[in-house]
This record gives C-alpha cells, structure tokens and sequence, in this order.
C-alpha cells in the first residue's frame, strides 16, 4: 500500500496525518497516542472513525498536530484520519459521512473589536 496523506482541522488546530501499512501505531509529534492525549475521552474521538471501519490494528498513523487546544487537536486529527481512510479506499465514505466525521467543523473564534470588552459585548451605555 502506498502513503496517505491529509489534513484535518479545527479551531486553530490542524493536522497533518500520515497513514501506512502496520500494526495499529498512532504517534503524535514523536510520541504516543496515550502520552499525547492523557484524557481517555479525546482517545476516544482520535479512535472514532477506525472504531467505526473495525480498522483499528491494521494501520500505522503518524501525525504532526500544531495549534489549537487538546479538544481541537483531537477533532483535527478525527476528520484528517477519516479523510485519509476516504482516499484508501471510496467504500469508506457512505458511513464516515453518516457519521458526520468527514465534515469540517467551521466553528472559529469571533475577533476582538476596537472599542469593545470583547467580540460582541459593549460597554455600559451612560445616557447622563
């Protein structure tokens, strides 16, 4: 099998996955899934779309994850896995789509206005 590549992202975060032939390894900038992502829950959203294809010990994963949050990071790395398991094979895409992981979340922070607190707050209106 050849190399995949693709890129998810979310937020601020973006993935760049790598996807061979192997024996179910994810790493993550040079180091493991379970060291990277301590938290089982965003395990869990990293693991989704090779829990759904019952993929999970047939390839090896390398990633490089730059930006963003954990939570980020590991939806980035969700749809760029899913993305790269569409282009290994077409017959993936009907229930990763289903399951809405091939879609990209558009979802971005609103920036800071000039003479604003915030992005949309005001300050207090003085009428006197």
């Amino acid at each position: 099998m050849e190399v995949i590549n693709a890129i998810g992202r979310r937020k601020a975060a973006v993935a760049r996955v790598i996807l061979s032939d192997g024996k179910g390894n994810i790493t993550i900038n040079k180091r493991e899934l379970e060291e990277y992502f301590p938290n089982p829950q965003l395990r869990y959203v990293v693991e989704q779309p090779l829990n759904l294809l019952e993929a999970r010990g047939k390839f090896d994963i390398q990633v490089r994850l730059d930006g963003g949050g954990v939570k980020g990071q590991s939806e980035a790395l969700r749809l760029g896995i899913a993305r790269a398991l569409v282009k290994l094979d077409a017959a993936n895409k009907p229930p990763l789509k289903s399951n809405g992981f091939l879609t990209r979340d558009p979802r971005e922070v609103e920036r800071k206005k000039p003479g604003q607190p915030k992005a949309r707050k005001k300050f207090q209106f003085s009428k006197r």
